[in-house]
């Protein structure tokens, strides 16, 4: 007899809790394991070698993993898929869950992505290439930079205005700047601000060598057509399109703009997204 085994994991960086389930119709759920294992992918190959003996599966079986989508990203996945193991990862949205008050406990969290599995209770999250995952990873590095410099730029701003000093033009365009290098302050004072500017300029030439890395990645084959699209569209500049490009993947997954704007965080996905 053809044996179909679901594993649901609630995956956690300090353990990993498994269930091993068969589906059944108009039965109870058939468990045949339960246990908390360390926060290792061999110990998820080891559960399932022990499972196979349990059953005594040999040719006539199918064993399925799956964990929601969360912070270990796919390293899980790929480290279990490079086992010859399948794997899913469950968007938490789309997984069927019991009305009413949910307790959750890393227990009852396994058993249902076992029951997601077994009855098909949910969507799989779109798997990136390897080439993607490391782009996209830049993409990000890059842009907590950008964040880090924004702060930066606040931080002298409320330093100058501490000490009674105001720009009334634009700031952090180069006449600011130059204003801010020429600023008459007490030696410490003006100590201080100095190696506050040597940061910024420090962080800017930085985003500047990312910003042309990135350059470089979109002009690539994999990427140059969609990015020149991209671009097309008004305040979308390269480092955008890319970002769009390796955080979507596969852009045919979404039928509707509003599922799309969805996805992204732009706009519920049950509200028609309004024509500009």
């Amino acid at each position: 007899m053809y044996r179909i085994i679901k594993i649901g994991m609630d995956v956690h960086s300090t353990n990993y809790t498994l269930c091993a389930m068969e589906p059944t119709i108009g039965a109870e759920d058939r468990v045949f394991g339960e246990i908390q294992v360390a926060p290792d992918y061999k110990e998820v190959i080891l559960f399932i070698e022990s499972l196979k003996l349990k059953l005594g599966l040999k040719n006539d079986y199918s064993i399925e993993c799956g964990y929601e989508a969360g912070c270990l990203g796919y390293t899980i996945y790929h480290r279990l898929t490079g086992a010859g193991i399948k794997c899913v990862i469950l968007a938490p949205t789309t997984m069927l869950t019991p009305q009413g008050q949910r307790i959750k406990t890393d227990k009852r969290d396994a058993h249902l992505i076992a029951q997601c599995l077994c009855y098909g209770g949910y969507h799989p999250v779109y798997i990136p290439t390897g080439e993607d995952d490391a782009v996209k990873e830049y993409v990000r590095m890059r842009d907590d930079h950008k964040l880090a410099l924004k702060k930066m730029k606040q931080q002298v701003n409320a330093f100058v205005l501490r000490h009674g000093h105001q720009y009334a033009g634009t700031k952090w365009t180069i006449k600011h700047v130059t204003w801010l290098n020429k600023l008459e302050l007490d030696p410490m004072y003006r100590e201080t601000l100095n190696e506050y500017m040597t940061s910024y300029e420090e962080q800017e030439a930085k985003i500047e060598r990312y910003d042309k890395r990135i350059e470089e990645i979109s002009a690539e084959a994999r990427y140059q057509e969609n990015a020149k699209k991209l671009v097309c569209f008004l305040g979308i500049r390269t480092h955008t399109a890319l970002s769009l490009i390796v955080e979507t993947g596969d852009f045919t997954r979404f039928a509707k703009g509003n599922t799309y704007a969805a996805f992204l965080g732009w706009h519920p996905e049950n509200t028609p997204v309004p024509k500009a």
